[in-house]
């Protein structure tokens, strides 16, 4: 009955070293890098790291290199299917183009989620506590 139980400690992240990964943050970076190490507390270190941001039917990259994250600060982490990599319908721009739509995208969700929060604690009774950046 217990090989039934999937394992899901940061041991279960053995595979997934030495592999190409994407990595989601809580404050909605998305990292793509091989997964070189990680610990106990799902900590990680991403080499040839770089963020993408999207923007309609495109994206951009930012190169940083060598990246360590937090484990607490990880939403979602997946290995990224090499053989499909480059059949994404998308296409590649300059990071400096997409930027600015990109921060003005962040600027308005981050207007709505404020709105939101307003209404919720203002109307509903809820408390304020929690949002700094905890939307998942």
């Amino acid at each position: 009955m217990d090989s039934l139980i999937p394992f899901t400690t940061s041991g279960s992240l053995v595979d997934c070293v030495d592999r190409k990964m994407l990595v989601v943050l809580r404050d909605g970076r998305k990292l793509h890098g091989v997964l070189r190490s990680y610990d106990q507390f799902a900590n990680l270190v991403l080499e040839d790291t770089v963020e993408r941001i999207y923007h309609g039917k495109a994206f951009a990259e930012h190169w940083h290199g060598l990246f360590l994250i937090r484990g607490e600060n990880v939403v979602l982490l997946g290995e990224i299917d090499l053989d499909r990599e480059d059949d994404v319908p998308l296409q590649q721009v300059d990071y400096s183009v997409l930027d600015p739509y990109h921060k003005r995208d962040i600027a308005h969700k981050k207007a709505r989620e404020d709105f939101k929060s307003k209404v919720l604690y203002e109307q509903k009774g809820f408390c304020k506590e929690g949002g700094e950046g905890d939307g998942y």
